[in-house]
């Protein structure tokens, strides 16, 4: 069974509405002509606008648009609504709120379930680091601290590498103190698509944009863009 993750720092309809080629690419990577996506706005705590862009973007594409409420589920039998979904994309905010709610009511488990049968789990911000052991959030107030995620995918992951002017040094300082493990960061506008549990391929929907490994070398941070980068920038769409 093919497993995918696409992990997006940001873009799409809530945070680049005039590039939403990224969203695109979601939708193209599953093998459905009408796929069923389905919404979890979970981080940011059901936020009313951010659901009605979503239904406004997507429900003009070739898909089924949903969304999956925790604070009014519509059922009490989340692991039938999520295993009858194609897509599962997951919408920014507080990461910690996220993956506390998600555990209470088992969704976490049951996500790792659909991720195993070949149901496409993506999503931005929040929804892209909660898929890695690790993470860099501003979760909790003050400095930018680690969190410890759900770990279907290897290693750390620190998202808004270049719109954030904190999330660069205080990634570096986490891994200086070794209180984070080397992983990737993200810049804004760009995905980062697994399959299987291994990178396959960088997206970007600008030039400027990359992801980089980045890893702590004895003494010295190793930044280390990624080669293996697709640029969408005019449209343009892939599998």
């Amino acid at each position: 069974m093919k497993k995918q993750i696409i992990a997006m720092s940001s873009g799409g309809f809530s945070m680049q509405p005039a590039n939403s080629i990224l969203d695109y690419y979601v939708l193209n990577q599953s093998d459905k002509t009408n796929p069923k996506l389905c919404f979890l706005p979970t981080a940011s705590g059901d936020d009313e606008s951010y659901i009605l862009k979503f239904y406004s973007f997507f429900s003009s594409l070739n898909c089924v648009p949903s969304y999956l409420s925790l604070f009014n589920p519509p059922t009490s039998d989340l692991e039938d609504f999520i295993m009858n979904k194609d897509i599962i994309y997951v919408g920014g905010g507080n990461t910690k709120n996220l993956l506390a709610l998600w555990k209470e009511w088992n969704l976490h488990n049951i996500l790792k379930k659909a991720y195993d049968s070949g149901i496409i789990l993506a999503g931005l911000s929040a929804g892209a680091i909660c898929w890695f052991e690790e993470g860099v959030t501003d979760s909790i107030p003050g400095e930018l601290t680690k969190l410890e995620c759900l770990g279907y995918l290897k290693g750390s992951s620190c998202p808004h590498y270049d719109y954030d002017k904190k999330r660069r040094p205080a990634f570096h300082r986490l891994l200086n103190s070794k209180e984070i493990q080397d992983g990737i960061a993200i810049d804004d506008g760009v995905a980062l698509h697994y399959v299987n549990d291994e990178l396959y391929k960088v997206i970007s929907s600008s030039y400027k944009s990359k992801a980089y490994k980045v890893s702590l070398d004895g003494d010295e941070i190793r930044e280390e863009p990624l080669s293996n980068i697709t640029y969408l920038v005019n449209n343009e769409l892939g599998k």
